[in-house]
């Protein structure tokens, strides 16, 4: 199943606002969604009461740790965008090349920590799981600041910069190592006028499973990759139970996680937007929050007067 047909025969089923003639009551409900709200105490009070709180994240997430994006002007390593190495065919050409630019981002990452927007969310998960309640996180980020800071229900959709998987017996491991072999020991450099290392084949990272050896690659889902049909599976379940959906810096244009909130939103399900500005997505939901999610997130995700905490 690729990006961009997750979910799709689900949505197409769910009306939509414009999409075609609505009762009165569903108009009002459109109308509604087509004006945000920006008042936190209105949100807290749906906070509240949640159950199941189901909270979709993206790159603006860790930007405020310092992650690199590579997106738009200037998001380059070297000469390239990570749409140009981040393919099975940039691996099949130059192996060298992708581990470098993966290896860059897996140092760089390691002199990251979470910001107070992971650390809200950890701590809202840990405190709500003894009320009885819980709380998912959907990242589309493979950085794994979400677990530093503390998240146990976590389902990483594209994967993560701290596994591997061998292109010969398909063997998924989680590997901190630094580097992740000695070839690559002060490599990577983004630098432009970098020169590739052309490292061969058999000292790039390879598979430590008896008697394989094979080409071990990034545990990451690519551009032309299918997303895994197990964790997709496992991010339906969720959304299809959860009664409170926050969407925390994302732009809802990367698919099929763009797909997420507004399905959730389709059935009548508060959405609350933290977000640097507004998106695509934002008129279909009930709140949107401008500004760093590491200031807006923590004030919403506090301790709500009517906690129980024993």
């Amino acid at each position: 199943m690729c990006l961009s047909q997750f979910t799709a025969r689900r949505l197409v089923s769910q009306a939509h606002c414009g999409l075609k003639a609505l009762s009165s009551k569903k108009q009002k409900f459109c109308l509604e969604m087509a004006r945000p709200s920006s008042n936190l105490a209105d949100f807290r009070e749906v906070f509240a009461k949640a159950k199941h709180i189901a909270i979709i994240t993206g790159a603006g997430v860790s930007a405020e740790s310092g992650v690199p994006t590579f997106r738009g002007a200037g998001g380059f390593w070297r000469k390239w965008q990570a749409q140009e190495l981040a393919t099975p065919g940039a691996f099949a050409r130059n192996p060298s090349r992708v581990w470098e630019f993966y290896h860059y981002r897996r140092e760089v990452m390691l002199t990251k920590h979470p910001n107070p927007a992971h650390i809200a969310i950890a701590e809202c998960e840990k405190r709500l799981s003894k009320q009885g309640r819980s709380v998912v996180v959907i990242t589309q980020n493979i950085d794994e600041l979400h677990r530093k800071a503390g998240t146990k229900h976590l389902l990483e959709i594209h994967g993560s910069l701290f596994k591997t998987r061998c292109t010969s017996c398909g063997n998924v491991a989680s590997n901190y190592k630094s580097p992740i072999c000695p070839a690559l020991a002060g490599k990577g450099a983004p630098d432009p006028e970098t020169q590739d290392a052309a490292i061969p084949v058999e000292d790039l990272p390879q598979c430590e499973e008896d008697g394989c050896n094979g080409l071990l690659r990034p545990h990451v889902v690519w551009f032309g990759e299918a997303l895994d049909p197990d964790v997709l599976t496992a991010v339906e379940k969720e959304l299809d139970i959860c009664d409170l959906c926050l969407v925390v810096g994302t732009s809802s244009v990367v698919y099929p996680a763009a797909m997420f909130a507004p399905q959730v939103s389709a059935r009548g399900v508060p959405v609350a937007e933290f977000n640097m500005e507004a998106t695509p997505a934002t008129n279909r939901f009930r709140f949107h929050f401008p500004g760093p999610c590491g200031t807006t997130l923590p004030p919403a995700l506090a301790r709500h007067e009517t906690e129980i905490i024993s």
